[in-house]
């Protein structure tokens, strides 16, 4: 009997033929777009800006007790939760502001299937990583073990053909790495970047241990590879004599990718960990392989909180911190009820981003955190287009990354790649990934959440017109969501500098600190690795 991967690699074309139409002349600008349904979705940022001025918020009316008191339901919260949980310590509590938790790796469901609102895969897992392979196997992800000992993982998890194409000149090619029409001078460049990406995949500092891995933490201290921290990828990517104009723009959509900004303004470090570091092993997958469910990395938050039986209250925000002679107290505002609560811990986990650990640890002296503006967090808008036709140009037929060469945007996945039930000519959700990267993160946020749906939608329709001209009448719904500080950027100096390792020391073994804003790197792994790190501290073990 065939594998599902087997049997989508064969019927793909059957699945999606009806869906790609011929190509249609590209509609003006100025085309209606009355059709269109949607609304502009993101963050309850009025409740989260009641940390400006707590004063609005009411009195506590009850008090509750706990041993431990977990401030964020993002990856790094939810996964020191589950953690102490497998580790005997289970009076926890867990606040969340939004109505789900999850971070950003919320999730979304219309008629035509579930899609993400921020992280939508993950790459096959370093075997090495034992905790988080473990976590996979718990979450049905990974289904095994192959005589040889390499995991064996969900056909329903792998990404299925085809997985990845990139719109060049108006044709669809393989692959997201530019192909087509090199010249002699610009295809050396490209062989000899990725040679120096599988040296550097094998190499090892003289402690020992390799120079890129994840998490980070784990990687090399040898300062012949932690130098390359302290500049920008784009200066070593000139230094180096990487030029060529195709292989910059590859190199900066991979900045923008992970880190939401461009090459000249993540560190050299960080640029080459991109892709360095991703040493996935499996007896059914590649290393370039990876794990996606249509609602994205919810899947895997979902099942990060279902491991554990700790109290979650959501919609809850955790505005005044204090130490006690007993542990610490915080207030909770809750913004369904708008009641709030007096909760009196042990200890304390500020699994938040950190501008709001900033305003959290207001009356707390004595933390080493660096200022608010200090990390780079550019904003990001999402875009859930249900659509009922794609007109098709040449080439590569439609795959789950699809990207176009020069594109302001990320360009979008196919949120229904995975499935097998889709009826053929069924609405299809695509997601648009769109880092605002054209201006500084302060300016761009503001201006994001100043932006109304009416301006929003005529732009991501311009844009998926760049890719499909014609599209525009097949486009039903177009759900969007702002992302105000999105992920953190490695910027040269953050990842191995001082200030990270400090920022990360727990207070007086009272207060504990785990996020991705720590690790400089925002990815499932990081924030997995993150709450882990944190909730051992707590505990204090080694």
């Amino acid at each position: 009997m065939p594998t599902r991967r087997t049997f989508l690699a064969q019927s793909g074309a059957a699945l999606t033929g009806a869906l790609l139409l011929p190509a249609l002349p590209g509609c003006a600008p100025t085309q209606p777009l009355a059709h269109i349904k949607g609304q502009l979705l993101g963050q309850d940022a009025a409740t989260g800006h009641l940390l400006r001025d707590p004063s609005r918020i009411p009195a506590p009316t009850a008090t509750l007790d706990t041993e431990v008191l977990i401030i964020g339901g993002g990856v790094a919260g939810l996964s020191a939760r589950r953690w102490l949980h497998r580790h005997g310590l289970r009076d926890t509590l867990l606040v969340e502001m939004a109505s789900e938790t999850g971070g950003n790796a919320a999730a979304g469901r219309n008629a035509a299937s579930a899609y993400p609102w921020g992280a939508h895969y993950l790459p096959v897992p370093d075997v090495r990583n034992a905790e988080l392979l473990e976590f996979l196997q718990e979450a049905g992800t990974l289904t095994g073990y192959a005589p040889g000992g390499l995991p064996i993982y969900s056909e329903y998890h792998l990404c299925h053909d085809p997985d990845e194409r990139l719109s060049i000149d108006g044709h669809w090619q393989d692959g997201l790495v530019p192909s087509l029409n090199l010249s002699a001078q610009e295809q050396p460049q490209f062989a000899r970047f990725f040679k120096l990406i599988e040296t550097l995949k094998v190499a090892k500092g003289q402690d020992g241990r390799d120079a890129f891995c994840i998490p980070l933490d784990h990687a090399s201290a040898d300062p012949a590879y932690r130098q390359l921290d302290e500049l920008s990828f784009a200066d070593y990517l000139t230094r180096e004599g990487f030029t060529a104009a195709p292989l910059r723009w590859y190199l900066d959509y991979a900045c923008r990718d992970d880190y939401g900004a461009l090459a000249s303004q993540v560190s050299a470090w960080a640029g080459l960990h991109y892709f360095a570091s991703r040493k996935g092993r499996a007896h059914n997958a590649g290393s370039g392989d990876v794990l996606t469910w249509p609602e994205g990395n919810h899947f895997l938050t979902q099942n990060l909180r279902q491991q554990a039986s700790g109290a979650i209250h959501r919609r809850t925000l955790a505005y005044d911190l204090r130490e006690t002679a007993d542990g610490v107290e915080v207030l909770t505002y809750n913004a369904a009820t708008r009641q709030s609560t007096r909760v009196r811990a042990r200890r304390v986990l500020l699994a938040t981003p950190l501008h709001i650990t900033h305003h959290l640890l207001t009356r707390v002296p004595g933390h080493a955190l660096p200022p608010p503006n200090a990390l780079h967090h550019a904003p990001w808008l999402i875009a859930n287009l249900t659509v009922e036709g794609l007109p098709q140009g040449p080439g590569r037929p439609l795959s789950w990354d699809n990207v176009r060469y020069g594109s302001a945007s990320l360009g979008y996945i196919n949120a229904t790649q995975q499935s097998v039930q889709q009826e053929s000519g069924a609405p299809k959700v695509i997601t648009l990934y769109w880092p605002l990267t054209d201006e500084a993160p302060g300016p761009a946020r503001r201006r994001a959440y100043q932006t109304p749906y009416a301006e929003w939608l005529p732009r991501v329709v311009a844009e998926l017109e760049t890719f499909h001209p014609g599209v525009t009448p097949y486009i039903k719904q177009a759900d969007l969501w702002v992302w105000g500080h999105g992920m953190v950027a490695p910027t040269p100096g953050l990842v191995w500098g001082a200030a990270r390792q400090a920022a990360m020391q727990p207070l007086r073994n009272r207060i504990f600190f785990a996020h991705t804003d720590f690790s400089g790197i925002s990815i499932f792994e990081e924030g997995f690795y993150q709450g882990i790190r944190a909730a051992r501290e707590m505990l204090g073990v080694v």
